[in-house]
């Protein structure tokens, strides 16, 4: 089927919230391993605050939202600790914040399928330097952005988002020049 990545709207911030909460949920039985808190992080609020920034897409298939994802230029106070190896002003950077996908969807492609869609929306901003995190615990993550050609720039310990004991993997990625 295929797959159609825009920005949100408010019409999706159940179904984004839907997703969270199924995701808290899996967690819980076991069946994921995200090191995400159910009330903490994400939530609701996380979806309508990056909304509010214009910062929210979805992924839509089959006419229901897939999968989410924040996109912009925020480096969280972490990074500051990474050991980047592609170093770079600000608004040369973009960043890939709480990717979600729908656990009854995932080995489908959806979650590589969104990774392509921000580098290209990275490229079409001018942007040249590709960062995202995810917690260690997420060994699924971890895995497909090291397959995505994505390099590890250290693990730093920190309270992420209000989840306390993270160990934050810092992933970053260059985009070639002279790519249209």
């Amino acid at each position: 089927m295929e797959l159609m990545i825009r920005l949100a709207t408010s019409h999706d911030i159940d179904e984004i919230t839907a997703i969270y909460n199924w995701i808290h949920q899996s967690e819980q039985d076991g069946y994921l391993h995200t090191g995400w808190l159910p009330d903490v992080y994400p939530v609701r609020a996380t979806a309508s605050d990056a909304l509010e920034r214009q910062d929210l897409f979805v992924c839509e298939r089959a006419g229901r939202i897939a999968a989410s994802a924040i996109i912009n230029q925020i480096q969280v106070p972490a990074y500051a600790r990474g050991q980047w190896s592609f170093p770079a002003p600000d608004e040369e950077v973009m960043v890939l914040h709480t990717l979600t996908v729908d656990p009854v969807l995932t080995g489908q492609g959806i979650g590589c399928s969104f990774v392509a869609f921000y580098e290209s929306y990275a490229q079409r901003h001018g942007c040249r330097v590709l960062r995202l995190d995810t917690n260690a615990v997420n060994t699924v993550a971890v895995k497909m952005y090291r397959k995505l050609g994505y390099h590890e720039a250290g693990v730093v310990p920190c309270v992420f988002n209000g989840i306390p004991d993270v160990h934050l993997v810092l992933f970053e990625k260059e985009l070639p020049s002279g790519q249209e």
